[in-house]
This record gives C-alpha cells, sequence and structure tokens, in this order.
C-alpha cells in the first residue's frame, strides 16, 4: 500500500509490509513494486524448478588459452563436440567458447575458441599450478554441461539483461553464465529472460551490473509459457538473429556479403543498397512484431495486464542491420541512415580485400583460404576457373598514388566491374565513394579510403586482431598489406624486393624526370616551381623508405621469420616490430 500527503508541497511516502519483501528470495527492499508484480515470486514456481545454471570456466589466464576464431588454423577448431569424451577422440586443438558479449538477444557474440585438446589437459593442468597443486575442479566447473544445447547471458548488464540461444558445442566462461533445460526448451527459458517483465525483476533481484546463476534461479515461471506457440516466436526470434549475425564477417558461419546475394541485385549498386535495405527494415519490425507477442504471451501468464505493456522500442531491436540499436544515441534519422549505408560500403570493401587475398571467392560461398601456409595453388584447387582471381604472391601496395597496376585501388576497381558489372561500374564507384565519405571531405575518392581508414576500420572489425597485416614506413609513406594465413618465412623479403625497392625506383625516376623540368628552358617559372616543391618531398620520401629498409624490413627479410596461428596475433604481429603498422592497445591483456 502507498499513500501520498501534501504538506504546501506534494512529497510522497511508500508503505509496504516486511512480509511482502519476502515474497521475493533474498528480500530486496523494492518498495514501488505493485502487490500483483510481487506476488508473481510467490504464486509460480521458479525457473530452477526447469532448468539448471551454471557458472563456466575460470581459465586462469584468457592470453594464453584463448583466440579469437579467425586468429588460427580454421581446420583446427572442433564445433560439433556433444560431449568432453568428444575432445580426445577429434584431437582438434580449438573449441568455440562462449564468453559473454555486449547487448545482444536471441542469437549472436560467438566470436571466441579455447584450447581445449583431449579434456582441456592444458587448462586444467594450470588450474593445479594455481591451485596450489590441488585438483583442478575449483576454477573448472560444471564440466557435465560443457557442449550441451542452452542459453547464455553476460555476467555484466549495464543496461537489460539479454539472452541468447546457446548451440551445441561450446563451453563456457566464468563471464557467459547458462542455462540448461530439464523438461521444457530453451526457447521457453529465452521467452522469459527476454521479456520486458524479466528486464524489470532481474534489477530488482540484484541491483548491480551483475546478473549471477543463482539469481536466474529465482526468475518465476509459469508453465502457461512453455507452447507450440511460444516455441515457433522464439525459434523465429533466433532464426532473424542468426541471419543477421552471419551477415557478418565475425561470424563463423559468414558465407558472402548479403549485397551480393541474389534476391538484391538490381542493375544498380544504388538500387541493391535500397533493397537490401528495404528487407532489413522488415527484419527489423518482423522481430519487434515477435518480441512484443511474447511480452503479450508472458504479461497473460503472469496477469500482470494492468502492470506491463508489451511495447519495444526499436533500440531494443538488436540486429546488427537495425541502425537504432547499433548506432543508438540521439541521431536523426538521416544521422542513422549515413552511418549505415557508410558502414554496409566498408562491409563491401572489406570482403572485396577477402577475395583478393583469396579468404573469399566470388564464385564460392564461405571461407576459401583460412588455414596457414595457404598458396595461391591451394586456392585454384577449390576455385579452378575464378572470375575475380586472388592475388598470387599475397602481397598488395597500399599508396597515395597509382604507382603498381595492381594495387589495392585497381584491384578493388576491377573487383567492382566483377561483381556488379560494367554497364554501371562508374555510378557504383561513386556511390562506394559517396557513402565513405561519411565527413564530407572535397575530392574524396576510393584511394583516400584505403590509405588513410581502411586498416583502422579493419583493425576494428577483427577487435584488434587483424587478419590482413600492413607493413608500413614510420610516416606510411610506403604500406602494404599481406594475408597473416598465407604468410611464409619469405613474405617479407617479397615485401623488400617487389615492391618496397620497386616503389623507390619508381620515384627516383620520377625524381630525375622533375630534376629536367626544374632546369628545362621550355619549362614556365610555375612548372619549375612545383617541380622543385614535389623534389623537396620525394628526398623526405626515399629518406624515409631508406631508413625503413635499413632498420626494420632488411633485417626482418633476412631473419626468414616463421609464425604460428596458434600463437595468436598478438604474439605474431609484436615479432615483426616496426616493420608493421602499430596497432594501439594489441599489447593489452585479454579480458
Amino acid at each position: 500500500m502507498t499513500e501520498a500527503t501534501q504538506q504546501g508541497m506534494e512529497t510522497y511516502f511508500f508503505r509496504a509490509s516486511a512480509t511482502d519483501f519476502k515474497k521475493i528470495p533474498g528480500s530486496p527492499i523494492a518498495y514501488w513494486l505493485s502487490t500483483a508484480f510481487r506476488d508473481t515470486f510467490s504464486r509460480f514456481k521458479h525457473l530452477s524448478s526447469v532448468s539448471t545454471s551454471v557458472v563456466g570456466q575460470n581459465t586462469g589466464d584468457n592470453d594464453r588459452f584463448l583466440r579469437h576464431w579467425h586468429e588460427i588454423n580454421f581446420k583446427c577448431i572442433s564445433f560439433d563436440c556433444e560431449s568432453e569424451n568428444d575432445t580426445f577422440i577429434q584431437k582438434s586443438k580449438w573449441y568455440p567458447y562462449n564468453k559473454g558479449g555486449p547487448y545482444r538477444k536471441w542469437f549472436g557474440n560467438f566470436s571466441y575458441v579455447v584450447n581445449w585438446q583431449n579434456g582441456g589437459k592444458e587448462v586444467k593442468d594450470f588450474a593445479i599450478e594455481r591451485n596450489n597443486g590441488r585438483h583442478w575442479s575449483r576454477y573448472i566447473q560444471n564440466m557435465e554441461w560443457q557442449f550441451h544445447v542452452g542459453l547464455t547471458w553476460s555476467d555484466v548488464t549495464s543496461g537489460n539483461l539479454s539472452a541468447r540461444y546457446l548451440p551445441g558445442g561450446f563451453l563456457s566462461d566464468v563471464s557467459g553464465h547458462c542455462a540448461f533445460f530439464k523438461e521444457v526448451n530453451p526457447e521457453t527459458g529465452l521467452s522469459i529472460i527476454n521479456s520486458k517483465f524479466v528486464s524489470i525483476a532481474s534489477k530488482i533481484i540484484n541491483p548491480t551490473i551483475h546478473f549471477q546463476a543463482g539469481n536466474y534461479r529465482i526468475i518465476p515461471y509459469s508453465e502457461k509459457i512453455d507452447s507450440i506457440n511460444t516455441r515457433k516466436a522464439i525459434n523465429n526470434l533466433i532464426q532473424l538473429a542468426t541471419t543477421d549475425w552471419n551477415y557478418q564477417e565475425n561470424s563463423w558461419d559468414f558465407k558472402a556479403i548479403p549485397l551480393l546475394h541474389p534476391d538484391f541485385r538490381p542493375p544498380h549498386l544504388s538500387a541493391t543498397y535500397r533493397t537490401l535495405r528495404a528487407h532489413w527494415r522488415e527484419m527489423t519490425l518482423d522481430m519487434q512484431r515477435l518480441e512484443e507477442e511474447n511480452n503479450r504471451i508472458i504479461i497473460d501468464a503472469y496477469g500482470l495486464q494492468d502492470e506491463l505493456t508489451p511495447d519495444v522500442p526499436l533500440d531494443e531491436i538488436t540486429l546488427t542491420c537495425n541502425p537504432h540499436y547499433r548506432y543508438g544515441g540521439d541521431k536523426s534519422e538521416e544521422e542513422l541512415e549515413a552511418l549505415l549505408l557508410a558502414d554496409t560500403m566498408r562491409e563491401l570493401v572489406s570482403y572485396a580485400v577477402g577475395c583478393m587475398f583469396g579468404r573469399y571467392a566470388l564464385d564460392r560461398p564461405g571461407l576459401i583460404l583460412a588455414n596457414q601456409g595457404e598458396t595461391y595453388d591451394d586456392y585454384l584447387e577449390q576455385v579452378p576457373e575464378p572470375s575475380f582471381p586472388a592475388d598470387a604472391d599475397n602481397v598488395i601496395p597500399v599508396l597515395e598514388g597509382g604507382w603498381f597496376s595492381d594495387d589495392i585501388v585497381e584491384r578493388f576497381r576491377k573487383f567492382l566491374r566483377v561483381a556488379f558489372g560494367d554497364t554501371h561500374y562508374e555510378a557504383n564507384l561513386a556511390f562506394v565513394e559517396q557513402a565513405l565519405n561519411i565527413k564530407q571531405k572535397r575530392n574524396y575518392s576510393i584511394r583516400d579510403y584505403f590509405v588513410g581508414e581502411f586498416y583502422a576500420d579493419h583493425v576494428r572489425r577483427y577487435k584488434k586482431r587483424p587478419i590482413y597485416w600492413m607493413f608500413s614506413s614510420p610516416k606510411g609513406s610506403f604500406n602494404a598489406l599481406i594475408y597473416m594465413h598465407r604468410y611464409r618465412p619469405d613474405t617479407a623479403s617479397v615485401v623488400l624486393n617487389d615492391y618496397l625497392r620497386e616503389f623507390r625506383t619508381k620515384l627516383i625516376a620520377r625524381r630525375e624526370h622533375l630534376d629536367a623540368v626544374s632546369i628545362s628552358a621550355g619549362a614556365s617559372q610555375g612548372e619549375k616551381t612545383r617541380a622543385l616543391k614535389e623534389i623537396e618531398s620525394l628526398r623526405k620520401v626515399l629518406d624515409e623508405l631508406d631508413a625503413y629498409e635499413r632498420e626494420n624490413l632488411y633485417p626482418l627479410a633476412t631473419r626468414q621469420l616463421a609464425i604460428d596461428l596458434d600463437d595468436g596475433v598478438k604474439v605474431n604481429y609484436l615479432k615483426f616490430g616496426a616493420a608493421l603498422k602499430k596497432i594501439p592497445g594489441l599489447e593489452a591483456a585479454e579480458e
């Protein structure tokens, strides 16, 4: 019961019985709750009656035992284990690892793998060492539930709680709590956890930014929720979220960018994007409708029709293709659309670069070259007659001018022609450039993007564990990309001899031409002045390249350095020192 008294100004007093607080396990002081909401904790069973919630593993050294899946040999990851016994049979080193992640509902946030070879022997041995020789079970917990189908949520929930379907084959981390079901399906648990009811109840049960396995157990459970209609709606939500997740390169089930899907292929790239954007709106609205339908089911099951509405705002529809969720904030519709268009074109460029290196191919979906030391011949075995062939020597120059006929800009132009046709090529290129020019710079071109922005975007996309590495001189006058899965001990020599030295030869020839102009009787004074200015710039660049070769690239090339992808990007990238472009934060410890 609540009362309000007025003495000149309004002051509100809330009265609630201590007995009412005891209806909620743990007796939190939730005085503002209505009687109907509070009573759900005593009228209904709890989720612990139909499921088991567990805490995952604490490896003790994530830098040592965890990798992003894209860092390593793809063939060394096992995705289909049903129990720990399978790890002894399959002999793979890496297994999918559920580590929580940002606010996202229904499906996704799967990017890590863990070294669980032979039942996690290395992790368990390390746990015994940490535990002063005692058993590993203090840190490695609940193994009987690992690899099972369930649901998961992130330990840290700065906003609303969000749960995701957990496929079979995963181990889980302490930051990726899980629930596994005995008598009902995981879809029923997802229906409850991702409802508006639980978004409120979770903050009552645990008002901190954490939501623990024990907190999950006392969520009220109504048997009315476990129905065919509920499971159908939740399966549709999982499917929408899965499709959205797999649109991204960061998914190990990524096949190709959606812009290249036959359903979205009018002749103009701009029309292709409009068709795709309409599809994304439909996906977002479908998810919103299904989530609101789910909320109605939950509200009715708990008798809270007078307490809650089923409405779900667009910024809580957690699809990457939904700009209201992806960018949020107080941005206008126009700003949101510009950001989504720019990111979609960045994804197009990223996919194009993947095709340049043979990670992907226009002629075949999914990964092509994704294992250490794979070669161009390996590529041709999988794609015998490529419409857009991969680069043969695994080195692509990224320079401010068109000094090489096969530099990254020329290769991208060719990609655009092959992927979208010659007829509207110029219009398509202009559309890409305009979309990427989010800051509205003058005379902006695709070369500006590749030289000034691409690598930062790539590092961000791959969470500071890039798969394409940038050889770069100190001031960036020389840049060349390689694909780390195709790296060989002689790769640095190829960069040095076929690209850096060749570039320097071209610059010297240019300087000699300008020297002639500067003293030519037939040149105007303006031409001579411009020539002298460029000569001075070339002198500085040539000095930079000489120092880069002498101090960084030549010593590296003579070492014939080998790498092991199992060591991860952090270890391998840093071996190359100043020969590669510095990545801020690369040396930070894994969370």
